[in-house]
C-alpha cells in the first residue's frame, strides 16, 4: 500500500523552503522599527491632581455631582480662558491637547491630569488647570452654588508613562509576526488557484481537439461496366 508522504498534503506554495523566511524577517523588521520607535520618541510623564465640587451655602448638595460633571467637560477651556496657561508655562493650545479630566459617577470629584516630556511641566500643568477651576468657581459661586475645593495636588512622577524601548520592540516584533503570517496564508492560496486554472486548461485542450471529427476519406469505387 503506498501512503502519500506529509508533505504532499501542503499547498506548493508552503512546501517552498523560501517562503518561510517572511515570516522571521517579519519578526525582525517590527522588532526593529518598534525599538527603534521606544528610543527615538520622548518619554511623556503624567502627573494628575484632584479638585472637588462642594456646595456654598445653604444650595442642595445633590447639585454638587452635577456640575462636577460640567465642570469635568469644560476644565481646559476654563484653564485656556483663566491663567493656566502663564501659571504653567505652556501655550494654550498645549493645554488643550495634554490635559484630561475624568470626573466619577458617584462623588463630585474631578481629576487633571496632564502630561509632558518633564515631569515637573507636568506637575505645574496639572496644578494650573485646578488651580483655574478654583478662581473660576469662586467667582460665579453665587449663581451656580456650588465652589470648586483643591483635594489633592498634583505629585512629581517617577516614571515615564510612555512605552520603554524594549516594550516597543516586543509590540512591534509581535505586529511584524502577524504581518508576516497573512502574507503566508495568503499568497499560497492565489499561487494554488492560478496553478489550477493552468492545469484546468491544459486539461481542456486536449479533450477540446479530440472532439472535433476527422474529415471524411473518400473512397472510390470502380464503375459497373
Amino acid at each position: 500500500m503506498k501512503t502519500t508522504p506529509p508533505r504532499a498534503l501542503l499547498p506548493a506554495g508552503l512546501r517552498a523552503p523560501g517562503r518561510w523566511a517572511v515570516l522571521p524577517a517579519a519578526v525582525l523588521a517590527g522588532a526593529a522599527l518598534g525599538g527603534g520607535y521606544g528610543v527615538l520618541k520622548t518619554p511623556q510623564y503624567a502627573a494628575t491632581s484632584y479638585v472637588i465640587v462642594v456646595p456654598a451655602g445653604k444650595s442642595d448638595p445633590a447639585a454638587a455631582l452635577g456640575f462636577a460633571q460640567a465642570y469635568g467637560r469644560v476644565a481646559t477651556d476654563i484653564a485656556v480662558t483663566g491663567d493656566a496657561q502663564v501659571w504653567a508655562g505652556v501655550t494654550a493650545d498645549t493645554l488643550r491637547k495634554n490635559v484630561q479630566a475624568a470626573t466619577s459617577p458617584d462623588a463630585p470629584m474631578i481629576s487633571i491630569t496632564a502630561r509632558a516630556e518633564r515631569p515637573s511641566k507636568a506637575v505645574s500643568m496639572a496644578d494650573g488647570v485646578a488651580r483655574a477651576l478654583v478662581l473660576n468657581s469662586t467667582h460665579v459661586a453665587g449663581s451656580t452654588g456650588v465652589k470648586v475645593v483643591q483635594f489633592s495636588r498634583a505629585t512629581k512622577p517617577l516614571a515615564p508613562v510612555s512605552p520603554s524601548a524594549p516594550l516597543s520592540a516586543l509590540v512591534g516584533g509581535c505586529a511584524g509576526g502577524l504581518l508576516g503570517g497573512l502574507v503566508l496564508l495568503v499568497r499560497p492560496k492565489r499561487g494554488t488557484a492560478r496553478g489550477e486554472a493552468r492545469h484546468s486548461r491544459q486539461a481542456a485542450a486536449p479533450a477540446s481537439s479530440a472532439a472535433v471529427p476527422a474529415p471524411a476519406v473518400a473512397t472510390h469505387q470502380p464503375e459497373a461496366v
